[in-house]
Protein backbone atom coordinates (compact mmCIF):
# COMPACT_ATOMS: atom_id res chain seq x y z
CA UNK A 1 0.00 0.00 0.00
CA UNK A 2 1.35 3.41 -0.96
CA UNK A 3 1.85 5.92 1.83
CA UNK A 4 -0.25 9.11 1.61
CA UNK A 5 1.76 12.24 1.10
CA UNK A 6 3.04 13.56 4.37
CA UNK A 7 1.31 16.63 5.70
CA UNK A 8 4.16 19.13 5.39
CA UNK A 9 4.14 22.83 6.06
CA UNK A 10 3.00 23.56 2.52
CA UNK A 11 -0.09 21.39 2.95
CA UNK A 12 -0.81 22.94 6.35
CA UNK A 13 -0.78 26.35 4.70
CA UNK A 14 -3.13 25.01 2.02
CA UNK A 15 -5.59 23.88 4.70
CA UNK A 16 -5.51 27.41 6.12
CA UNK A 17 -6.17 28.74 2.61
CA UNK A 18 -9.23 26.49 2.30
CA UNK A 19 -10.57 27.96 5.52
CA UNK A 20 -9.85 31.46 4.25
CA UNK A 21 -11.72 30.63 1.01
CA UNK A 22 -14.69 29.51 3.09
CA UNK A 23 -14.61 32.76 5.04
CA UNK A 24 -14.52 34.83 1.83
CA UNK A 25 -17.44 32.91 0.34
CA UNK A 26 -19.34 33.27 3.60
CA UNK A 27 -19.19 37.02 3.14
CA UNK A 28 -20.96 36.76 -0.22
CA UNK A 29 -24.55 37.08 1.00
CA UNK A 30 -26.14 36.27 -2.34
CA UNK A 31 -24.02 33.60 -4.02
CA UNK A 32 -21.91 32.50 -1.04
CA UNK A 33 -24.18 29.77 0.36
CA UNK A 34 -24.90 28.46 -3.15
CA UNK A 35 -21.21 28.26 -4.05
CA UNK A 36 -20.46 26.53 -0.75
CA UNK A 37 -23.13 23.93 -1.58
CA UNK A 38 -21.83 23.64 -5.14
CA UNK A 39 -18.36 22.85 -3.77
CA UNK A 40 -19.84 20.40 -1.26
CA UNK A 41 -17.02 17.92 -1.88
CA UNK A 42 -14.70 20.41 -0.12
CA UNK A 43 -14.95 21.23 3.59
CA UNK A 44 -14.79 25.02 3.53
CA UNK A 45 -15.07 25.59 7.24
CA UNK A 46 -18.22 27.70 6.92
CA UNK A 47 -21.87 26.87 7.51
CA UNK A 48 -24.31 28.90 5.39
CA UNK A 49 -26.69 31.09 7.32
CA UNK A 50 -30.14 29.68 7.99
CA UNK A 51 -32.60 30.47 5.23
CA UNK A 52 -34.84 33.43 6.13
CA UNK A 53 -38.53 33.18 5.31
CA UNK A 54 -39.85 35.83 2.95
CA UNK A 55 -43.01 37.64 4.06
CA UNK A 56 -46.05 36.69 2.02
CA UNK A 57 -46.62 40.25 0.80
CA UNK A 58 -43.22 40.03 -0.95
CA UNK A 59 -43.95 36.55 -2.28
CA UNK A 60 -47.16 37.95 -3.73
CA UNK A 61 -45.23 40.71 -5.51
CA UNK A 62 -42.82 38.24 -7.12
CA UNK A 63 -45.64 35.97 -8.30
CA UNK A 64 -47.74 38.81 -9.67
CA UNK A 65 -44.80 40.56 -11.35
CA UNK A 66 -43.51 37.42 -13.04
CA UNK A 67 -46.89 35.96 -14.02
CA UNK A 68 -48.38 39.36 -14.90
CA UNK A 69 -51.66 38.90 -13.06
CA UNK A 70 -53.17 39.08 -9.59
CA UNK A 71 -52.52 36.05 -7.44
CA UNK A 72 -56.27 35.65 -6.86
CA UNK A 73 -56.83 35.40 -10.62
CA UNK A 74 -53.99 32.89 -11.04
CA UNK A 75 -54.92 30.59 -8.17
CA UNK A 76 -58.14 29.63 -6.44
CA UNK A 77 -56.20 29.22 -3.20
CA UNK A 78 -52.62 30.04 -2.16
CA UNK A 79 -51.29 29.06 1.27
CA UNK A 80 -49.49 32.07 2.72
CA UNK A 81 -47.30 29.85 4.92
CA UNK A 82 -44.49 28.06 3.01
CA UNK A 83 -43.94 24.36 3.65
CA UNK A 84 -40.27 24.51 2.62
CA UNK A 85 -37.65 27.29 2.76
CA UNK A 86 -34.09 27.37 1.39
CA UNK A 87 -31.50 30.06 0.77
CA UNK A 88 -32.79 30.38 -2.81
CA UNK A 89 -36.52 30.55 -2.19
CA UNK A 90 -39.53 28.96 -0.57
CA UNK A 91 -42.36 26.66 -1.60
CA UNK A 92 -46.07 27.25 -1.06
CA UNK A 93 -48.99 24.95 -1.61
CA UNK A 94 -51.73 26.31 -3.88
CA UNK A 95 -54.72 25.28 -5.98
CA UNK A 96 -55.18 26.26 -9.60
CA UNK A 97 -58.42 27.49 -11.15
CA UNK A 98 -58.74 23.98 -12.64
CA UNK A 99 -58.65 22.45 -9.15
CA UNK A 100 -55.12 21.03 -9.36
CA UNK A 101 -53.00 21.00 -6.20
CA UNK A 102 -49.62 22.56 -6.97
CA UNK A 103 -46.35 23.36 -5.26
CA UNK A 104 -45.21 26.88 -6.11
CA UNK A 105 -41.52 27.63 -5.62
CA UNK A 106 -40.86 31.37 -5.38
CA UNK A 107 -37.39 32.89 -5.41
CA UNK A 108 -36.55 35.27 -2.60
CA UNK A 109 -36.95 38.86 -3.90
CA UNK A 110 -33.67 40.60 -4.60
CA UNK A 111 -31.71 37.34 -4.58
CA UNK A 112 -30.93 37.26 -8.30
CA UNK A 113 -29.49 40.78 -8.21
CA UNK A 114 -27.35 39.99 -5.17
CA UNK A 115 -26.07 36.77 -6.71
CA UNK A 116 -25.38 38.48 -10.03
CA UNK A 117 -23.12 40.97 -8.27
CA UNK A 118 -21.37 38.20 -6.36
CA UNK A 119 -20.79 36.19 -9.52
CA UNK A 120 -19.25 39.21 -11.25
CA UNK A 121 -16.83 39.49 -8.35
CA UNK A 122 -16.16 35.75 -8.05
CA UNK A 123 -12.81 36.19 -9.77
CA UNK A 124 -11.37 37.67 -6.57
CA UNK A 125 -11.23 34.15 -5.09
CA UNK A 126 -9.41 32.82 -8.17
CA UNK A 127 -5.88 33.51 -6.91
CA UNK A 128 -6.73 31.90 -3.57
CA UNK A 129 -8.20 28.86 -5.29
CA UNK A 130 -5.09 28.65 -7.47
CA UNK A 131 -2.84 28.59 -4.41
CA UNK A 132 -4.92 25.80 -2.87
CA UNK A 133 -4.87 23.69 -6.06
CA UNK A 134 -2.06 24.78 -8.41
CA UNK A 135 -3.08 22.17 -11.00
CA UNK A 136 -6.57 23.61 -11.37
CA UNK A 137 -7.65 25.78 -14.29
CA UNK A 138 -9.28 28.27 -11.94
CA UNK A 139 -10.64 30.51 -14.69
CA UNK A 140 -12.48 27.63 -16.36
CA UNK A 141 -13.72 26.24 -13.04
CA UNK A 142 -15.10 29.61 -11.92
CA UNK A 143 -16.76 30.09 -15.32
CA UNK A 144 -18.48 26.72 -14.90
CA UNK A 145 -19.67 27.66 -11.40
CA UNK A 146 -21.03 30.97 -12.70
CA UNK A 147 -22.95 29.24 -15.48
CA UNK A 148 -24.42 26.51 -13.28
CA UNK A 149 -25.48 28.95 -10.53
CA UNK A 150 -27.02 31.28 -13.12
CA UNK A 151 -29.06 28.31 -14.39
CA UNK A 152 -30.13 27.47 -10.86
CA UNK A 153 -31.52 30.97 -10.38
CA UNK A 154 -33.67 30.80 -13.51
CA UNK A 155 -36.94 28.99 -12.82
CA UNK A 156 -37.56 28.70 -16.56
CA UNK A 157 -34.36 26.66 -16.89
CA UNK A 158 -35.43 24.43 -13.99
CA UNK A 159 -38.88 24.06 -15.55
CA UNK A 160 -37.30 22.97 -18.82
CA UNK A 161 -35.07 20.48 -16.98
CA UNK A 162 -37.98 19.07 -15.00
CA UNK A 163 -40.19 18.72 -18.07
CA UNK A 164 -37.38 16.78 -19.73
CA UNK A 165 -36.99 14.37 -16.82
CA UNK A 166 -40.74 14.02 -16.32
CA UNK A 167 -41.01 12.81 -19.93
CA UNK A 168 -38.12 10.37 -19.45
CA UNK A 169 -39.64 8.86 -16.29
CA UNK A 170 -43.34 9.12 -17.09
CA UNK A 171 -45.08 5.89 -15.94
CA UNK A 172 -41.86 4.57 -14.38
CA UNK A 173 -42.64 1.89 -11.76
CA UNK A 174 -40.38 3.39 -9.06
CA UNK A 175 -39.77 7.07 -9.87
CA UNK A 176 -42.11 10.04 -10.04
CA UNK A 177 -41.07 13.44 -11.36
CA UNK A 178 -43.84 16.02 -10.84
CA UNK A 179 -45.42 17.60 -13.91
CA UNK A 180 -44.63 21.29 -14.47
CA UNK A 181 -47.48 23.78 -14.83
CA UNK A 182 -45.78 25.83 -17.52
CA UNK A 183 -48.52 28.48 -17.64
CA UNK A 184 -47.87 29.26 -13.95
CA UNK A 185 -44.08 29.32 -14.17
CA UNK A 186 -41.72 32.17 -15.05
CA UNK A 187 -38.26 33.52 -14.24
CA UNK A 188 -38.64 33.41 -10.44
CA UNK A 189 -41.67 31.15 -10.11
CA UNK A 190 -41.93 27.40 -10.68
CA UNK A 191 -45.28 25.64 -10.28
CA UNK A 192 -45.41 21.84 -10.32
CA UNK A 193 -47.98 19.27 -9.29
CA UNK A 194 -48.12 18.86 -5.52
CA UNK A 195 -47.01 15.42 -4.34
CA UNK A 196 -47.98 14.20 -0.91
CA UNK A 197 -45.91 11.59 0.89
CA UNK A 198 -43.18 10.91 3.43
CA UNK A 199 -40.20 13.29 3.49
CA UNK A 200 -36.69 11.90 3.92
CA UNK A 201 -36.77 12.38 7.70
CA UNK A 202 -39.76 10.03 7.88
CA UNK A 203 -38.27 7.58 5.38
CA UNK A 204 -35.24 7.32 7.69
CA UNK A 205 -37.55 6.11 10.45
CA UNK A 206 -39.00 3.24 8.42
CA UNK A 207 -37.83 -0.37 8.45
CA UNK A 208 -34.71 -1.60 6.68
CA UNK A 209 -36.55 -2.92 3.61
CA UNK A 210 -38.35 0.37 2.92
CA UNK A 211 -35.23 2.50 3.51
CA UNK A 212 -33.12 0.22 1.35
CA UNK A 213 -35.65 0.32 -1.47
CA UNK A 214 -35.78 4.14 -1.39
CA UNK A 215 -31.98 4.31 -1.42
CA UNK A 216 -31.70 1.92 -4.35
CA UNK A 217 -34.27 3.90 -6.35
CA UNK A 218 -32.31 7.12 -5.75
CA UNK A 219 -29.00 5.44 -6.65
CA UNK A 220 -30.40 4.02 -9.87
CA UNK A 221 -32.10 7.30 -10.78
CA UNK A 222 -28.95 9.42 -10.62
CA UNK A 223 -26.44 6.91 -11.99
CA UNK A 224 -28.91 5.68 -14.62
CA UNK A 225 -29.37 9.21 -15.93
CA UNK A 226 -25.62 9.52 -16.44
CA UNK A 227 -25.20 6.06 -17.99
CA UNK A 228 -28.22 6.00 -20.30
CA UNK A 229 -28.83 9.63 -21.12
CA UNK A 230 -25.53 11.43 -20.48
CA UNK A 231 -27.32 13.74 -18.05
CA UNK A 232 -26.03 14.76 -14.62
CA UNK A 233 -28.65 15.90 -12.10
CA UNK A 234 -26.48 17.60 -9.52
CA UNK A 235 -28.68 17.93 -6.48
CA UNK A 236 -29.48 14.66 -4.71
CA UNK A 237 -30.61 15.82 -1.29
CA UNK A 238 -32.96 14.59 1.44
CA UNK A 239 -35.22 17.63 1.00
CA UNK A 240 -35.67 16.69 -2.67
CA UNK A 241 -37.07 13.20 -1.96
CA UNK A 242 -40.64 12.17 -1.10
CA UNK A 243 -41.84 8.59 -0.70
CA UNK A 244 -45.28 8.39 -2.31
CA UNK A 245 -48.12 6.24 -0.92
CA UNK A 246 -47.85 3.99 -4.02
CA UNK A 247 -44.19 3.22 -3.22
CA UNK A 248 -42.64 5.41 -5.88
CA UNK A 249 -39.90 7.88 -4.93
CA UNK A 250 -40.75 11.42 -6.01
CA UNK A 251 -37.67 13.48 -6.89
CA UNK A 252 -37.53 17.25 -7.33
CA UNK A 253 -34.90 20.01 -7.47
CA UNK A 254 -33.53 20.09 -11.01
CA UNK A 255 -32.01 23.54 -11.25
CA UNK A 256 -28.59 21.91 -11.64
CA UNK A 257 -28.63 19.73 -14.75
CA UNK A 258 -25.86 19.20 -17.28
CA UNK A 259 -25.25 17.10 -20.38
CA UNK A 260 -21.85 15.42 -20.74
CA UNK A 261 -20.18 14.14 -23.89
CA UNK A 262 -20.74 10.39 -24.48
CA UNK A 263 -17.09 9.69 -25.30
CA UNK A 264 -15.95 11.49 -22.15
CA UNK A 265 -18.39 9.53 -20.02
CA UNK A 266 -17.08 6.29 -21.48
CA UNK A 267 -13.62 7.36 -20.27
CA UNK A 268 -15.08 7.98 -16.80
CA UNK A 269 -16.65 4.51 -16.82
CA UNK A 270 -13.34 2.95 -17.87
CA UNK A 271 -11.65 4.54 -14.83
CA UNK A 272 -14.39 3.13 -12.57
CA UNK A 273 -13.89 -0.32 -14.10
CA UNK A 274 -10.15 -0.04 -13.51
CA UNK A 275 -10.65 0.98 -9.87
CA UNK A 276 -13.10 -1.88 -9.32
CA UNK A 277 -10.61 -4.24 -10.99
CA UNK A 278 -7.61 -3.05 -8.96
CA UNK A 279 -5.62 -1.91 -12.02
CA UNK A 280 -3.56 1.07 -10.80
CA UNK A 281 -1.73 1.66 -14.11
CA UNK A 282 -4.99 1.73 -16.05
CA UNK A 283 -6.46 4.13 -13.49
CA UNK A 284 -3.49 6.47 -13.92
CA UNK A 285 -3.72 6.37 -17.73
CA UNK A 286 -7.47 6.93 -17.69
CA UNK A 287 -7.32 9.81 -15.23
CA UNK A 288 -4.56 11.42 -17.29
CA UNK A 289 -6.49 11.10 -20.57
CA UNK A 290 -9.56 12.68 -18.98
CA UNK A 291 -7.60 15.76 -17.93
CA UNK A 292 -7.47 15.22 -14.17
CA UNK A 293 -3.68 14.85 -14.01
CA UNK A 294 -1.65 17.79 -15.34
CA UNK A 295 1.58 16.28 -13.96
CA UNK A 296 2.75 12.72 -13.23
CA UNK A 297 1.82 11.25 -9.85
CA UNK A 298 2.46 7.97 -8.08
CA UNK A 299 -0.05 5.53 -9.68
CA UNK A 300 -0.34 3.42 -6.52
CA UNK A 301 -1.09 6.48 -4.40
CA UNK A 302 -3.60 7.75 -6.97
CA UNK A 303 -5.32 4.36 -7.03
CA UNK A 304 -5.48 4.21 -3.25
CA UNK A 305 -7.00 7.67 -3.05
CA UNK A 306 -9.69 6.96 -5.67
CA UNK A 307 -10.46 3.52 -4.24
CA UNK A 308 -10.90 5.11 -0.81
CA UNK A 309 -13.19 7.88 -2.08
CA UNK A 310 -15.18 5.42 -4.20
CA UNK A 311 -15.32 2.49 -1.79
CA UNK A 312 -19.00 3.05 -1.00
CA UNK A 313 -20.07 2.64 -4.63
CA UNK A 314 -17.40 0.29 -6.05
CA UNK A 315 -16.48 -2.27 -3.36
CA UNK A 316 -18.59 -5.45 -3.72
CA UNK A 317 -20.76 -6.81 -0.94
CA UNK A 318 -23.70 -5.49 1.06
CA UNK A 319 -22.99 -2.20 2.78
CA UNK A 320 -25.30 -0.10 4.90
CA UNK A 321 -24.49 3.58 4.39
CA UNK A 322 -25.24 5.48 7.57
CA UNK A 323 -24.37 9.09 8.37
CA UNK A 324 -21.19 8.08 10.21
CA UNK A 325 -19.89 6.00 7.30
CA UNK A 326 -20.71 8.77 4.79
CA UNK A 327 -18.82 11.30 6.94
CA UNK A 328 -15.85 8.93 7.17
CA UNK A 329 -15.65 8.56 3.38
CA UNK A 330 -15.88 12.32 2.91
CA UNK A 331 -13.12 12.94 5.44
CA UNK A 332 -10.79 10.31 3.96
CA UNK A 333 -11.50 10.96 0.33
CA UNK A 334 -12.01 14.71 0.00
CA UNK A 335 -10.09 17.86 0.95
CA UNK A 336 -8.80 19.32 3.08
CA UNK A 337 -8.70 16.78 5.95
CA UNK A 338 -7.99 13.79 3.74
CA UNK A 339 -4.56 12.15 4.14
CA UNK A 340 -4.41 12.41 0.33
CA UNK A 341 -4.78 16.20 0.32
CA UNK A 342 -1.22 16.70 -0.90
CA UNK A 343 -1.94 14.48 -3.90
CA UNK A 344 -5.26 16.18 -4.62
CA UNK A 345 -3.61 19.57 -4.77
CA UNK A 346 -1.62 18.31 -7.76
CA UNK A 347 -4.70 17.08 -9.60
CA UNK A 348 -7.21 19.05 -11.63
CA UNK A 349 -10.96 18.82 -12.11
CA UNK A 350 -12.20 19.24 -15.69
CA UNK A 351 -14.89 21.94 -15.32
CA UNK A 352 -17.68 19.98 -17.06
CA UNK A 353 -17.33 17.21 -14.45
CA UNK A 354 -17.75 19.44 -11.39
CA UNK A 355 -21.45 18.62 -11.32
CA UNK A 356 -20.77 14.89 -11.71
CA UNK A 357 -18.41 14.89 -8.72
CA UNK A 358 -20.95 16.92 -6.74
CA UNK A 359 -23.68 14.43 -7.62
CA UNK A 360 -21.62 11.53 -6.26
CA UNK A 361 -20.88 13.30 -2.98
CA UNK A 362 -24.46 14.47 -2.50
CA UNK A 363 -25.83 11.02 -3.30
CA UNK A 364 -23.53 9.48 -0.68
CA UNK A 365 -24.84 11.97 1.88
CA UNK A 366 -28.43 11.20 0.85
CA UNK A 367 -27.92 7.46 1.33
CA UNK A 368 -26.37 8.23 4.70
CA UNK A 369 -29.40 10.30 5.70
CA UNK A 370 -31.67 7.39 4.70
CA UNK A 371 -29.41 4.80 6.37
CA UNK A 372 -29.86 2.74 3.21
CA UNK A 373 -28.15 -0.57 2.50
CA UNK A 374 -27.45 -2.53 -0.68
CA UNK A 375 -24.65 -4.17 -2.61
CA UNK A 376 -23.83 -0.81 -4.15
CA UNK A 377 -20.71 -2.11 -5.90
CA UNK A 378 -22.66 -4.76 -7.81
CA UNK A 379 -25.41 -2.28 -8.70
CA UNK A 380 -22.77 0.23 -9.83
CA UNK A 381 -21.22 -2.40 -12.11
CA UNK A 382 -24.49 -2.46 -14.05
CA UNK A 383 -23.78 1.14 -15.03
CA UNK A 384 -20.00 1.22 -15.51
CA UNK A 385 -19.58 -2.29 -16.94
CA UNK A 386 -22.95 -3.17 -18.44
CA UNK A 387 -23.56 -6.04 -16.03
CA UNK A 388 -27.12 -7.46 -15.93
CA UNK A 389 -29.53 -6.15 -13.29
CA UNK A 390 -28.68 -7.63 -9.90
CA UNK A 391 -31.95 -6.96 -8.05
CA UNK A 392 -35.68 -7.28 -8.79
CA UNK A 393 -35.96 -3.49 -8.72
CA UNK A 394 -33.11 -3.27 -11.21
CA UNK A 395 -34.80 -5.72 -13.57
CA UNK A 396 -38.02 -3.70 -13.49
CA UNK A 397 -36.04 -0.52 -14.14
CA UNK A 398 -34.20 -2.09 -17.09
CA UNK A 399 -37.46 -3.42 -18.56
CA UNK A 400 -39.01 0.07 -18.42
CA UNK A 401 -36.15 1.67 -20.35
CA UNK A 402 -35.99 -1.20 -22.83
CA UNK A 403 -39.68 -0.58 -23.60
CA UNK A 404 -39.02 3.15 -23.87
CA UNK A 405 -36.19 2.53 -26.36
CA UNK A 406 -38.52 0.47 -28.59
CA UNK A 407 -41.16 3.19 -28.84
Amino acid sequence: MAEPLAGDGQDARAVALVQELGAQLGRLKGAGPTIVRFLSMVELGVVPDGAPETAFRDVRKVVEQDLDDKIGALFDDFDEQPFAVSSLGQVHRARTSDGDDVAVKVQHPGLAKAVEGDLRNLGVVGPLLGRIAPGLDTGAVLAEIRERISDQLDAEVEAQNQRRLERLFRDHPHVRVPRVHTELSAGRVLATEYVDGRPAAEIAGLGDAERDRAGEIAFRFFFGLVRRDGVVAGDPAPENCILCPDGRLCLVGFGLLRDLDAAYLEGERDVLRAIAGGDAARVRDGVSSLGYMPEPVDPDLLFEHLATAGEWMLAPGFRRVDAEYAAQILELGYPPRSPYFGLMRRLSVPPPTLLLRRMEVRLLALLGALNAGADWGTISAEYHSGEPPSTPLGREDRAFFDRRARR
